[in-house]
C-alpha cells in the first residue's frame, strides 16, 4: 500500500487532533495575497487551482554542492474555496529523493499567507505539517517561473512503507536549505498521487 500526500497529512493531524490549518499572518494585505496568489498559479485561483513545480538536480550541479542531500524535490501548490468554507484553503505536498539513498519520500500540510520575516514586504507561503513536523515557506521567483521553497526542517514519510514510525526529519543543511524549483506541466506532480477526482484535475488542468 502506498502512502499518499493526503494519507501523510491526516494521520499527522490525528495524532493531535487539531485542525489541518495555518492561520494567516497578521497584517497580510488581502490585494497583496490576491497578487501572489496570481503569480503562484498563473492567474486567479479560482474554485480551485494547482501550481506544480520540479527540479532534478544533475551530477554537475550536485558535484558543485557536496554536502546537499536532496537530489529531485517536486512541489504541488493548491488552492480550493470550497462552498462551506468563507476562506481559501493553500496545501502542499513535497516530494523528494536522496541522492545516496533510494525511496521516495513525502509529505504534505497546509499554508497561508506570510510576510517574510528577511524583508518585511515579501509575500511568501508559510506552510506547516501537523504534530510538529516543521514545514517550508514558498515564495515564487521575479519572472513567476519558479517558485523558492526554504526549508528548516520537514518531517517526510517514505512512500512505500505506510507505518507512522517510517517518518523522519528532512533538515536543512549547508546544502539543503534553499531549493528553486521549476514551473511544470500538473502532470508532472501526478505520480504520487491516488485520488481520482485528483488526478483527473492534475491531468485535464
Amino acid at each position: 500500500m502506498k502512502r499518499t500526500f493526503l494519507v501523510v497529512a491526516l494521520a499527522a493531524a490525528a495524532c493531535t487532533g487539531a485542525p489541518l490549518t495555518v492561520q494567516a499572518q497578521e497584517g497580510v494585505d488581502k490585494a497583496a495575497a490576491a497578487a501572489f496568489d496570481n503569480r503562484m498559479f498563473a492567474g486567479p485561483p479560482g474554485a480551485k487551482a494547482y501550481a506544480c513545480f520540479v527540479r532534478r538536480y544533475d551530477e554537475n550541479h550536485l558535484a558543485q554542492h557536496p554536502k546537499q542531500k536532496v537530489s529531485a524535490m517536486k512541489l504541488l501548490g493548491s488552492a480550493e474555496d470550497p462552498p462551506e468554507d468563507k476562506a481559501t484553503n493553500y496545501s502542499f505536498r513535497l516530494g523528494v529523493t536522496y541522492r545516496h539513498r533510494s525511496g521516495n519520500f513525502d509529505s504534505s500540510g497546509y499554508c497561508n499567507h506570510a510576510i517574510a520575516a528577511e524583508s518585511g514586504r515579501e509575500i511568501r507561503f508559510e506552510c506547516g505539517v501537523d504534530c510538529e513536523g516543521g514545514g517550508i515557506t514558498v515564495g515564487v521567483s521575479r519572472d513567476n517561473r519558479s517558485a523558492i521553497a526554504r526549508l528548516g526542517r520537514i518531517m517526510v514519510w517514505n512512500r512505500n512503507k505506510p507505518d507512522d514510525d517510517a517518518g523522519e526529519a528532512l533538515f536543512a543543511g549547508a546544502d539543503d536549505k534553499i531549493f528553486r524549483v521549476d514551473r511544470v506541466d500538473l502532470g508532472e506532480c501526478a505520480e504520487p498521487v491516488t485520488d481520482r477526482k485528483e488526478l483527473a484535475a492534475l491531468r485535464h488542468k
